[in-house]
């Protein structure tokens, strides 16, 4: 009934479907990559052609087709956002809930340690580690995933705090039942709306930090992401020479855009759809 309730009220809502929709378009580029593109690789003898029907978003200054590079880009800013999501939920989600159940020592330590790590600078520590643990795009998912949960652990937190103190809880610890089962299943799914919230944020935000990090020359030279791209044009004196290409760096930037603001729209339709207040 719960779920039916959900799915009912999410329908309703046109700019979370909106981004469900972009979502799935951007997933399914990435997962289907092999079968819509080759691999860019090489050199074309076809430079900086403007798009076309053969080249829909043209070619760049080795005679590659973007839009095979944007393509694959999603590929790659797709396993980055799942991996850091997944770090970021096995150290925020835990944390979290931990920290806003237990009341003595073990939380109080915990919530100390999550206050300290949201006061890090993210993006300047973020171009250290990168820098150190070498550029592998697996490492900087990583590396985004371990400096996204903070915030991830402060929202289950908060959320735990509240769900805690309800009767429902008190009972289930009258009862005998343990913490453990009361932490993952009775709190974690009645908490489940600010933390799916909370996740998708991060899979936007990873997309930007590993586009930031490529851009800077950190990210993986060796895998087409968006942020490679955007890198090679800025080489090359795409975005500021006049006349320029400006399909080299125009198409890429938006599918970033479409990208974060697909998934920002999606994580708000999911909070509207589970809010009582903002559900009809």
């Amino acid at each position: 009934m719960q779920n039916r309730t959900f799915v009912e009220s999410f329908v309703k809502k046109r700019l979370g479907l909106f981004g469900l929709l972009g979502v799935l378009v951007i997933v399914s580029l990435g997962l289907l990559a092999p079968l819509i593109s080759a691999y860019p690789k090489g050199y074309g003898t076809e430079i900086l052609l403007p798009p076309s029907e053969k080249f829909w978003f043209g070619t760049d200054g080795l005679g590659l087709d973007l839009f095979a590079q944007v393509v694959w880009g999603a590929r790659t800013s797709l396993y980055v956002s799942f991996v850091a999501v997944m770090v970021a939920a096995v150290i925020g989600i835990p944390a979290g809930l931990i920290s806003g159940y237990k009341k003595g020592l073990l939380g109080s330590l915990i919530d100390g340690i999550i206050d300290i790590f949201l006061t890090l600078p993210v993006l300047p520590l973020m171009i250290v580690i990168a820098a150190v643990v070498g550029s592998s795009i697996t490492n900087v998912a990583v590396v985004i995933g371990l400096l996204a949960w903070p915030s991830l652990a402060r929202v289950t937190r908060n959320s735990t705090l509240k769900v805690s103190e309800l009767q429902f809880i008190e009972a289930a610890r009258c009862v005998g039942i343990s913490p453990r089962m009361i932490l993952f299943k009775h709190i974690l799914l009645n908490i489940a709306g600010p933390v799916l919230v909370n996740l998708t944020l991060v899979m936007a935000t990873a997309v930007l930090s590993e586009s930031g990090l490529s851009f800077l020359g950190l990210g993986d030279p060796t895998t087409w992401s968006w942020g490679t791209i955007l890198k090679k044009a800025w080489d090359a004196g795409a975005v500021i020479d006049t006349p320029n290409p400006w399909w080299w760096w125009f198409f890429t930037s938006s599918f970033i855009m479409i990208y974060v603001i697909c998934f920002n729209l999606l994580g708000s339709g999911i909070n509207d759809a589970l809010n009582p207040k903002t559900r009809d």
